[in-house]
């Protein structure tokens, strides 16, 4: 069959560990055998990153801001142990998921897929809990650092008018632990548009949770914005098609999402979203059945998977082991690429291809075959088999072929 052609390139991300193996698995399996692929690739892989001294990533974001569509593979932040494990590296390099959200300057929408016979541990929810993340500020793009002797820390701005404000952070008698962490007027108002934009587009009551009673000005800040937004720009929207939004105290929240029945759309702040994400994930079954696209302002989207590298199948994998780890998310992380290219250049097939990728996953997961993460979710009475992810990817090229030929 004639291969699928593409107009213009994706930003391909490649990363690190197992998820990296996986990644080449299903561009050999899924992708190349049916499409005429077209990427501007960054290789994100930590080695190189180190090489390039991080700028490969600064420079797959803005190539991401200049094509409008990326598909991201998953990366290594590295801590003390991973500075052991890689002794070429050079620096405790940040987060490029956090260094590429900040440039995008987007919401990350993260959504389970769900599957009718693995059911949530959470056994009144009944439709996906879609975890809207703010993308930007916070922990992640702050400062922080240990003192050893008595002494005052204090926070200081400087405007360019000259003018200054200064408050005292806290007098401390012996060591202590720093961070100081920011959010812009600007990056919050975009988080809030995206958020009720998304809630329209996609039918589904808004929930916003902080914690305001105690960080009254950071946090209060958060708040103020989303009730303007809403209330200048949203609610006859809202109203018109009989959706809600509402704010609440996070510690609230976390009891409402558990005795609620799903299908809403729950923004939260950066490291809210990034741990309440995992949660969600988790008792919906695996997560690696967890689905995440950036979305900045202006529509520029960057698909992933919400998992990490797999470190631990990677050190089978590199005995000589064969692995049985989940590919779904970074699948879907591809489909969900070549969807939004093929919308955005008016290629119906590309669409089309997208939507088969999935339906093959889905289908072959049916079936009852499917990696061994899955196999003890699964519904009493439900036959499945576990095998190997190169086993798993060739059920799916598979049906995937039967689909499109």
């Amino acid at each position: 069959m004639d291969k699928i052609r593409m107009t213009t390139p994706l930003v391909e991300m490649d990363g690190d560990e197992m998820t990296r193996v996986l990644w080449s698995m299903i561009k050999e399996k899924l992708i190349l055998p049916f499409v005429d692929l077209k990427t501007e690739y960054y290789d994100l892989g930590l080695l190189h990153r180190n090489e390039t001294r991080d700028q490969v990533t600064i420079d797959a974001a803005n190539a991401t801001k200049r094509l409008g569509v990326a598909v991201k593979c998953a990366t290594i932040t590295p801590n003390r142990q991973r500075m052991e494990e890689y002794p070429e590296l050079t620096e405790m390099w940040k987060s490029p998921n956090g260094t590429i959200r900040a440039i995008l300057d987007g919401t990350a929408f993260r959504a389970p897929i769900v599957l009718p016979f693995i059911k949530p541990v959470v056994k009144n929810w009944e439709a996906p809990i879609t975890i809207a993340r703010h993308a930007y500020g916070d922990m992640y793009k702050a400062v922080d650092m240990t003192t050893e002797e008595p002494g005052t820390a204090t926070l200081t701005f400087k405007g360019e008018s000259g003018a200054e404000k200064t408050l005292t952070v806290q007098t401390v008698k012996g060591p202590a632990v720093w961070q100081g962490q920011h959010n812009t007027e600007e990056s919050i108002r975009a988080f809030a548009k995206s958020c009720f934009q998304y809630a329209l587009d996609t039918k589904q009551d808004l929930w916003f949770s902080a914690k305001d009673t105690i960080s009254k000005v950071y946090d209060g800040e958060f708040k103020r914005i989303f009730e303007e937004e809403y209330e200048t720009c949203y609610q006859a929207e809202f109203e018109k098609l009989g959706l809600t939004y509402f704010y609440t105290l996070i510690d609230d929240a976390v009891a409402r999402v558990i005795r609620s029945k799903g299908g809403f759309i729950w923004a939260l702040k950066n490291y809210d979203g990034d741990v309440m994400s995992d949660m969600v994930a988790t008792a919906f079954g695996s997560l690696a059945m967890m689905t995440s696209v950036l979305v900045s302002p202006d529509g520029t989207m960057e698909f992933e998977a919400s998992h990490g590298t797999v470190t631990r199948h990677y050190y089978r994998y590199l005995k000589g082991e064969k692995t049985s780890t989940n590919p779904i998310a970074t699948i879907f992380a591809w489909s969900g690429a070549f969807k939004r290219r093929g919308a955005l250049d008016g290629l119906p097939e590309l669409v089309k291809f997208g939507q088969a990728m999935e339906a093959a996953s889905l289908e072959t997961l049916e079936s009852g075959v499917m990696t061994k993460d899955l196999v003890g979710l699964v519904e009493p009475g439900f036959q499945a088999t576990a095998v190997n992810s190169e086993e798993f990817l060739d059920a799916i090229a598979e049906k995937l072929a039967n689909k499109l030929a």
